[in-house]
C-alpha cells in the first residue's frame, strides 16, 4: 500500500527523510481494527520524528502519522453502532490503560512503535476506535486526534480551568493553540491570546478570542491559566502572566525547552506548571462529543490532495506559515 514514511532520520534537513512508496499493509492483531484511511493531518510530532526524536534510525523505515479519519475494515465485535462501512476517527495513543497490548506496555503515539496513519489503511486497538461527529467532514475530523486532545487535556485537566475563568494561549495559529482556542471559547472561557503576527491575531478573534496581543505584551489582568506549547519564547512571558496560585499547562516547546525556570516567582506567588501529552481514552470521547453538541468546526489552514503531495504539505507545516491543521485527504 501506499504510504508516507520515515525512510531514515535526519535531525539537520527532517525533510530530507520523508519519502512516499510502498509499505506492508497493517499486520492482523487480536482486539485490533483496521481502517481505510480518508483523511490524515500533519503534527510537529512527525517532524520530530524525521529528526529522530522518539524514533531512531533502527526503528526505520517507520509509517508517520498520528491522527485520522476514515472507513472501518471490519465490524467490531461487541461494540454497538460501529460496522463495516462506519465513518470513524482514531485515539492514536496506544497502551495508556492496556487494550490491545501486553501487560505493562510502555504507552507510545502511533509511528513511534506501532506504525502510523499516513497511509492507505491504518490498525489501532479496536478499543480505540470512535464514531466521526456527525457535524463535522472528512477534513476536519482528521484534526481531533492529537492537537484538539491535547488542547482539550491541557484546558480541562492540566489546567483545570472552569467556565468563567480566564486563560492566556501562547502562540496562535498552531494546532494546539486554535483548538483550544475554539474549545475554551465554547466553553465559556475568557480567551486571551498572543502571537507575533498582526494576520494571526486578526484570526485568533474570529475564532473566538476576546483579546489578541503581540508576544509578550502586557495583559489588562493576569490569568487563572496559561496554556503554553511555544517554550523558551513565551515563558518568561507566561510566568508574569498567571495570578498567584494559577497554572501554566504546557504541552511542548517548538522555541527551545531551556528557558529561564524563574523560579523564585514560581514558589512565591504559588504558580503550578503542569505538563500534559495528548491525552485518555476518555478525553478523547468526551471532546468528540463537545464539538458535535457546540457544533464546532477545527480550523483548518490548508488540504492537499493524495498521500503523493506530503513533502508539500510537510513542508508547509515546517514553514510555520500556518493557522490550523495542515491536512492530507487521500
Amino acid at each position: 500500500m501506499k504510504a508516507v514514511y520515515a525512510s531514515t532520520i535526519n535531525n539537520d534537513s527532517p525533510l530530507a527523510a520523508l519519502a512516499v512508496g510502498d509499505q506492508p499493509e497493517p499486520i492482523t492483531r487480536q482486539y485490533w481494527s483496521t481502517v481505510s484511511v480518508r483523511a490524515v493531518s500533519v503534527n510537529h510530532h512527525d517532524i520530530w520524528s524525521l529528526k529522530g526524536v522518539g524514533l531512531s534510525a533502527e526503528q526505520t523505515p517507520m509509517i508517520l502519522g498520528t491522527d485520522a479519519v476514515g472507513i472501518l475494515d471490519e465490524d467490531i465485535p461487541g461494540k454497538h453502532g460501529l460496522k463495516a462501512g462506519s465513518e470513524v476517527v482514531l485515539y492514536t495513543f496506544i497502551g495508556t490503560d492496556g487494550n490491545g497490548v501486553a501487560p505493562g506496555e510502555r504507552r507510545s503515539i502511533l509511528s513511534e512503535k506501532y506504525p502510523g496513519t499516513m497511509a492507505q489503511k491504518t490498525s489501532v486497538p479496536s478499543a480505540n476506535v470512535f464514531a466521526k461527529p456527525a457535524n463535522l467532514t472528512t477534513v476536519e475530523a482528521s484534526a481531533l486526534g492529537t492537537s484538539w486532545l491535547t488542547a482539550y487535556s491541557l484546558l480541562f485537566n492540566a489546567a483545570g480551568i472552569k467556565p468563567g475563568d480566564s486563560v492566556l494561549i501562547q502562540g496562535a495559529g498552531g494546532g494546539v493553540s486554535t483548538a483550544a482556542i475554539q474549545l475554551a471559547h465554547a466553553a465559556g472561557l475568557e480567551v486571551f491570546v498572543t502571537s507575533r503576527e498582526a494576520e494571526k491575531r486578526t484570526k485568533a478573534l474570529a475564532l473566538g478570542a476576546n483579546a489578541a496581543l503581540e508576544i509578550g505584551a502586557r495583559l489588562p489582568r493576569k490569568v487563572d491559566a496559561v496554556i503554553e506549547s511555544v517554550g523558551a519564547a513565551t515563558w518568561s512571558h507566561s510566568m508574569k502572566s498567571v495570578r498567584p496560585g494559577g497554572t501554566i499547562a504546557i504541552c511542548g516547546a517548538t522555541t527551545g525547552d531551556q528557558p529561564g525556570a524563574e523560579l523564585t516567582r514560581l514558589f512565591f506567588q504559588d504558580i503550578r506548571v503542569q505538563g500534559s501529552t495528548m491525552g485518555s481514552r476518555e478525553d478523547f470521547a468526551r471532546l468528540l462529543r463537545f464539538v458535535e453538541h457546540a457544533n464546532i468546526h477545527p480550523a483548518i489552514d490548508s488540504v492537499f490532495a493524495g498521500l503523493d503531495a506530503a513533502p508539500q504539505a510537510f513542508a508547509k507545516m515546517v514553514s510555520g506559515d500556518v493557522f490550523g491543521k495542515v491536512v492530507i485527504e487521500l
